[in-house]
């Protein structure tokens, strides 16, 4: 199959506008394995992150952070799952997301995850505002991370995100560009919202 669409711009269909940011924002799977990721625009994301709203200002995340060409991008490629293997190592970084699910004292922090989840969430909108793409992988070696950056249990790794220069489908294997290409879709918003007045 020859994979025809090659757009890297995939707008949603909303009941309403939105901002350009989240209306354009999408998670490919094709990176340009040449482009690189600026200091600059690793530190923007990892600010992003961190000035992201947090449950009672607790703060409860972490990241590790490595660029293609680096010993810390490979530990992490090396703890991905599945397919992602397959596409990962072209972006230009990859950054685990990691929970604190415990203080020093051993009192739990419920939040953990929601918090990281709204940091995740502000990297992934200053990604597009850098011109970069993001997308999340839930198919990780959440142990084989935690053994490689000395992780004490404490510290939960959640997600590993891949930020770069989305490329063409086509130069994905098969599979995965036939799924690059598909139309986005959610819920309907009647499915999603439980009750508005």
């Amino acid at each position: 199959m020859t994979i025809t669409n090659s757009s890297t711009v995939r707008s949603s269909e909303t009941e309403v506008p939105l901002v350009e940011l989240l209306d354009e924002r999408w998670s490919p799977r094709s990176f340009d394995a040449a482009a690189e990721i600026t200091d600059a625009q690793l530190t923007a994301l990892l600010e992003a992150a961190r000035w992201a709203p947090s449950a009672s200002n607790m703060q409860p995340r972490r990241f590790i952070a490595g660029r293609r060409g680096t010993k810390t991008f490979d530990t992490i490629l090396a703890n991905l799952m599945g397919f992602n293997t397959l596409w990962a190592g072209n972006a230009a970084a990859l950054v685990v997301a990691v929970a604190e699910t415990a203080t020093d004292e051993g009192e739990e922090r419920r939040w953990a995850q929601y918090d990281l989840g709204l940091a995740v969430s502000a990297m992934t909108v200053q990604a597009h505002a850098e011109g970069l793409h993001a997308h999340q992988m839930a198919g990780i070696e959440a142990d084989g991370i935690r053994t490689a950056f000395d992780l004490t249990e404490r510290f939960l790794p959640v997600t590993v995100t891949a930020f770069g220069v989305v490329d063409e489908a086509g130069k994905l294997p098969e599979k995965l560009a036939e799924r690059e290409t598909l139309p986005r879709t959610r819920l309907a918003l009647d499915e999603l919202v439980v009750a508005r007045d």
